[in-house]
Protein backbone atom coordinates (compact mmCIF):
# COMPACT_ATOMS: atom_id res chain seq x y z
CA UNK A 1 0.00 0.00 0.00
CA UNK A 2 1.23 3.60 -0.72
CA UNK A 3 1.05 5.67 2.55
CA UNK A 4 1.18 8.85 1.19
CA UNK A 5 -1.88 7.90 -1.00
CA UNK A 6 -3.72 6.17 1.52
CA UNK A 7 -3.03 8.93 4.15
CA UNK A 8 -4.43 11.56 2.45
CA UNK A 9 -8.12 10.06 1.66
CA UNK A 10 -8.04 7.92 4.98
CA UNK A 11 -10.07 10.99 6.49
CA UNK A 12 -12.55 10.93 4.23
CA UNK A 13 -14.09 7.22 4.56
CA UNK A 14 -17.23 6.94 5.29
CA UNK A 15 -18.50 3.32 6.38
CA UNK A 16 -21.56 3.06 4.35
CA UNK A 17 -23.51 0.22 6.98
CA UNK A 18 -26.71 2.01 5.95
CA UNK A 19 -26.65 0.86 2.55
CA UNK A 20 -28.31 -2.79 2.08
CA UNK A 21 -29.34 -2.04 -1.68
CA UNK A 22 -26.74 -4.99 -2.46
CA UNK A 23 -28.33 -7.22 0.71
CA UNK A 24 -31.86 -7.30 -0.60
CA UNK A 25 -31.38 -6.98 -4.38
CA UNK A 26 -28.31 -9.65 -5.26
CA UNK A 27 -29.88 -13.33 -6.23
CA UNK A 28 -27.26 -14.65 -3.57
CA UNK A 29 -30.09 -14.20 -1.13
CA UNK A 30 -28.07 -15.65 2.44
CA UNK A 31 -27.54 -12.56 3.44
CA UNK A 32 -30.74 -11.09 3.22
CA UNK A 33 -31.91 -13.67 5.64
CA UNK A 34 -29.15 -13.34 8.05
CA UNK A 35 -29.61 -9.66 7.92
CA UNK A 36 -33.45 -9.00 7.83
CA UNK A 37 -34.70 -11.52 10.12
CA UNK A 38 -38.25 -9.68 11.00
CA UNK A 39 -38.63 -6.92 7.41
CA UNK A 40 -41.90 -5.83 9.21
CA UNK A 41 -39.59 -4.35 12.05
CA UNK A 42 -37.38 -2.92 9.23
CA UNK A 43 -38.49 0.14 7.13
CA UNK A 44 -35.49 -0.18 5.34
CA UNK A 45 -36.63 -3.28 2.86
CA UNK A 46 -39.79 -1.46 1.90
CA UNK A 47 -38.19 -1.06 -1.64
CA UNK A 48 -40.00 -3.54 -3.36
CA UNK A 49 -43.61 -3.00 -5.02
CA UNK A 50 -46.13 -5.14 -7.57
CA UNK A 51 -45.71 -3.75 -11.40
CA UNK A 52 -49.48 -3.83 -11.15
CA UNK A 53 -48.90 -1.12 -8.29
CA UNK A 54 -48.00 1.39 -11.63
CA UNK A 55 -50.74 3.40 -11.69
CA UNK A 56 -51.33 7.60 -10.62
CA UNK A 57 -53.28 7.73 -7.67
CA UNK A 58 -51.86 4.78 -6.29
CA UNK A 59 -50.09 4.95 -2.40
CA UNK A 60 -47.91 2.59 -1.15
CA UNK A 61 -45.03 3.08 1.99
CA UNK A 62 -41.34 3.08 0.81
CA UNK A 63 -37.88 4.00 2.48
CA UNK A 64 -35.44 6.12 0.81
CA UNK A 65 -32.09 6.38 2.46
CA UNK A 66 -31.43 10.39 2.43
CA UNK A 67 -28.39 11.72 0.07
CA UNK A 68 -27.84 14.63 2.26
CA UNK A 69 -24.78 13.70 3.88
CA UNK A 70 -22.33 16.20 5.57
CA UNK A 71 -19.16 14.40 3.99
CA UNK A 72 -20.44 11.91 0.65
CA UNK A 73 -18.42 9.53 -1.11
CA UNK A 74 -17.00 9.51 -4.47
CA UNK A 75 -15.88 7.56 -6.54
CA UNK A 76 -11.17 7.01 -5.60
CA UNK A 77 -8.83 7.72 -8.41
CA UNK A 78 -7.45 4.56 -10.11
CA UNK A 79 -3.94 5.23 -8.54
CA UNK A 80 -5.70 5.30 -5.06
CA UNK A 81 -7.60 2.56 -5.44
CA UNK A 82 -5.04 0.39 -7.06
CA UNK A 83 -2.57 1.12 -4.11
CA UNK A 84 -5.31 -0.92 -2.12
CA UNK A 85 -5.59 -4.73 -2.18
CA UNK A 86 -9.23 -5.53 -3.16
CA UNK A 87 -9.43 -9.17 -2.66
CA UNK A 88 -10.69 -11.33 -0.11
CA UNK A 89 -7.19 -12.91 0.48
CA UNK A 90 -5.73 -9.77 1.71
CA UNK A 91 -8.57 -9.71 4.37
CA UNK A 92 -6.79 -9.87 7.38
CA UNK A 93 -4.10 -6.82 6.27
CA UNK A 94 -7.04 -4.78 5.41
CA UNK A 95 -8.59 -4.80 8.36
CA UNK A 96 -5.68 -4.37 10.52
CA UNK A 97 -5.09 -1.47 8.12
CA UNK A 98 -8.38 -0.18 8.80
CA UNK A 99 -8.36 -0.60 12.26
CA UNK A 100 -11.38 -2.95 12.31
CA UNK A 101 -11.77 -6.12 14.48
CA UNK A 102 -12.42 -9.51 12.95
CA UNK A 103 -15.19 -9.99 14.30
CA UNK A 104 -16.98 -6.60 14.38
CA UNK A 105 -19.61 -6.28 12.00
CA UNK A 106 -17.90 -3.71 9.55
CA UNK A 107 -15.37 -6.62 9.19
CA UNK A 108 -18.11 -8.82 8.38
CA UNK A 109 -19.66 -6.73 5.98
CA UNK A 110 -16.35 -6.33 4.17
CA UNK A 111 -16.05 -10.31 3.97
CA UNK A 112 -19.51 -10.49 2.34
CA UNK A 113 -18.73 -7.55 -0.72
CA UNK A 114 -15.66 -9.57 -1.19
CA UNK A 115 -16.93 -12.61 -1.76
CA UNK A 116 -19.46 -11.15 -3.77
CA UNK A 117 -17.30 -9.37 -5.51
CA UNK A 118 -15.16 -12.36 -6.30
CA UNK A 119 -18.24 -15.38 -7.32
CA UNK A 120 -18.20 -15.92 -10.85
CA UNK A 121 -21.08 -14.25 -12.67
CA UNK A 122 -24.50 -16.72 -13.32
CA UNK A 123 -25.43 -17.89 -16.43
CA UNK A 124 -25.41 -14.93 -19.29
CA UNK A 125 -24.85 -11.92 -15.95
CA UNK A 126 -22.56 -9.34 -16.40
CA UNK A 127 -20.82 -8.72 -13.22
CA UNK A 128 -18.28 -6.12 -12.03
CA UNK A 129 -17.07 -4.16 -8.69
CA UNK A 130 -16.02 -0.77 -9.51
CA UNK A 131 -13.49 0.53 -7.26
CA UNK A 132 -12.62 3.54 -9.49
CA UNK A 133 -13.83 6.41 -11.27
CA UNK A 134 -11.71 4.87 -14.51
CA UNK A 135 -12.85 1.48 -14.12
CA UNK A 136 -16.56 3.13 -13.87
CA UNK A 137 -16.02 4.33 -17.37
CA UNK A 138 -14.26 1.20 -18.19
CA UNK A 139 -16.98 -1.25 -17.13
CA UNK A 140 -19.47 1.00 -19.09
CA UNK A 141 -17.13 0.77 -22.69
CA UNK A 142 -17.00 -2.97 -21.88
CA UNK A 143 -20.95 -4.10 -21.54
CA UNK A 144 -22.28 -1.02 -24.13
CA UNK A 145 -19.40 -1.32 -26.61
CA UNK A 146 -18.89 2.19 -28.90
CA UNK A 147 -22.47 3.10 -27.92
CA UNK A 148 -22.71 5.78 -25.55
CA UNK A 149 -25.11 5.07 -22.63
CA UNK A 150 -26.89 7.82 -19.96
CA UNK A 151 -27.13 7.77 -16.23
CA UNK A 152 -30.26 7.83 -14.45
CA UNK A 153 -30.77 8.15 -10.66
CA UNK A 154 -33.14 9.24 -7.74
CA UNK A 155 -33.75 12.30 -7.06
CA UNK A 156 -35.05 13.84 -3.66
CA UNK A 157 -37.23 17.39 -5.18
CA UNK A 158 -37.52 18.55 -1.47
CA UNK A 159 -35.58 19.65 1.57
CA UNK A 160 -38.42 17.92 3.81
CA UNK A 161 -36.89 14.27 3.72
CA UNK A 162 -38.22 11.37 5.92
CA UNK A 163 -36.81 8.15 5.24
CA UNK A 164 -39.83 6.31 5.75
CA UNK A 165 -43.29 7.09 4.67
CA UNK A 166 -46.23 6.92 2.52
CA UNK A 167 -46.10 7.41 -1.29
CA UNK A 168 -48.49 8.76 -4.04
CA UNK A 169 -47.91 8.56 -7.30
CA UNK A 170 -48.89 11.72 -8.52
CA UNK A 171 -48.21 10.94 -12.52
CA UNK A 172 -48.61 8.31 -14.72
CA UNK A 173 -45.60 5.79 -14.51
CA UNK A 174 -43.17 6.81 -17.43
CA UNK A 175 -41.79 3.70 -18.77
CA UNK A 176 -38.04 4.05 -19.82
CA UNK A 177 -37.19 3.40 -23.67
CA UNK A 178 -33.75 0.94 -23.71
CA UNK A 179 -32.02 -2.02 -24.93
CA UNK A 180 -29.61 -2.75 -22.48
CA UNK A 181 -29.32 -1.85 -18.34
CA UNK A 182 -26.37 -2.39 -16.15
CA UNK A 183 -27.48 -1.40 -12.37
CA UNK A 184 -24.45 -0.44 -9.79
CA UNK A 185 -25.75 -0.24 -6.29
CA UNK A 186 -23.38 0.65 -3.78
CA UNK A 187 -22.05 -2.05 -1.16
CA UNK A 188 -20.76 -2.05 2.79
CA UNK A 189 -17.00 -0.89 2.22
CA UNK A 190 -14.98 1.44 4.15
CA UNK A 191 -14.44 3.71 0.76
CA UNK A 192 -17.31 3.89 -2.30
CA UNK A 193 -17.27 0.22 -4.05
CA UNK A 194 -20.23 0.02 -6.71
CA UNK A 195 -21.39 -3.91 -7.80
CA UNK A 196 -22.88 -3.38 -10.83
CA UNK A 197 -24.40 -6.37 -12.55
CA UNK A 198 -26.78 -6.59 -15.74
CA UNK A 199 -27.88 -8.97 -18.56
CA UNK A 200 -28.32 -8.58 -22.45
CA UNK A 201 -31.93 -8.59 -23.50
CA UNK A 202 -35.25 -7.50 -21.94
CA UNK A 203 -34.72 -9.01 -18.49
CA UNK A 204 -36.14 -5.64 -17.18
CA UNK A 205 -38.06 -3.08 -17.42
CA UNK A 206 -37.42 0.63 -16.23
CA UNK A 207 -40.06 3.42 -14.63
CA UNK A 208 -39.66 6.81 -13.64
CA UNK A 209 -41.95 7.65 -10.69
CA UNK A 210 -43.15 11.06 -9.54
CA UNK A 211 -43.76 10.63 -6.34
CA UNK A 212 -45.88 12.60 -3.35
CA UNK A 213 -44.72 11.86 0.42
CA UNK A 214 -47.81 12.25 3.25
CA UNK A 215 -45.79 15.43 3.96
CA UNK A 216 -45.61 16.99 0.22
CA UNK A 217 -41.93 15.53 -0.01
CA UNK A 218 -41.57 14.99 -4.14
CA UNK A 219 -38.90 12.23 -5.05
CA UNK A 220 -38.45 11.64 -8.93
CA UNK A 221 -37.72 7.53 -8.30
CA UNK A 222 -35.78 5.68 -10.68
CA UNK A 223 -37.24 1.63 -10.85
CA UNK A 224 -36.55 -1.13 -11.97
CA UNK A 225 -38.85 -4.47 -12.88
CA UNK A 226 -37.33 -7.96 -13.05
CA UNK A 227 -39.75 -9.79 -15.27
CA UNK A 228 -38.19 -13.26 -14.51
CA UNK A 229 -37.92 -14.48 -10.46
CA UNK A 230 -37.54 -18.02 -11.36
CA UNK A 231 -34.18 -18.42 -9.97
CA UNK A 232 -34.32 -15.72 -6.72
CA UNK A 233 -33.96 -17.54 -3.67
CA UNK A 234 -37.96 -18.73 -2.12
CA UNK A 235 -36.58 -16.62 1.20
CA UNK A 236 -35.86 -13.26 -0.59
CA UNK A 237 -37.70 -10.67 1.39
CA UNK A 238 -39.68 -9.33 -1.22
CA UNK A 239 -41.82 -12.56 -1.42
CA UNK A 240 -42.24 -12.18 2.36
CA UNK A 241 -43.09 -8.24 1.74
CA UNK A 242 -45.74 -9.05 -1.29
CA UNK A 243 -46.39 -12.44 -1.12
CA UNK A 244 -45.70 -15.04 -4.04
CA UNK A 245 -42.84 -17.19 -4.75
CA UNK A 246 -40.21 -17.78 -7.32
CA UNK A 247 -41.15 -17.42 -10.69
CA UNK A 248 -44.87 -16.38 -9.97
CA UNK A 249 -44.33 -12.72 -11.32
CA UNK A 250 -42.62 -9.53 -11.84
CA UNK A 251 -40.89 -8.21 -9.18
CA UNK A 252 -40.12 -4.18 -8.95
CA UNK A 253 -38.33 -2.04 -6.59
CA UNK A 254 -37.04 1.48 -6.46
CA UNK A 255 -33.49 2.52 -6.82
CA UNK A 256 -31.69 3.75 -3.95
CA UNK A 257 -30.48 7.22 -3.93
CA UNK A 258 -26.71 6.39 -4.37
CA UNK A 259 -27.19 3.74 -7.21
CA UNK A 260 -26.93 3.84 -10.50
CA UNK A 261 -28.94 2.53 -13.57
CA UNK A 262 -27.22 2.84 -17.08
CA UNK A 263 -28.96 2.68 -19.68
CA UNK A 264 -28.59 2.48 -23.94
Amino acid sequence: MKEDHLNLFFLNLKFSLGCNALEILDNNHNNVVKLKEDPDNDPSVHVFFKVTDLYQGKRMPLYFESDNDSAPMHLLSRPQADSIPFSLSKLPSLLEFFQFSNTSIKAQAMETTLRQCESKPKGDEFKRCVTSLEAMLDMTQEFFGSVKPKVLTTKILSSNHTLYQNYTLVEKPLEVNRSEMVACHSVAYPYLVYYCHGHKGHMTRIFKLALRGDNNERIESISVCHKDTSMWDADHVVFRLLGGYPGSGPACHVIPIDNLVWVA
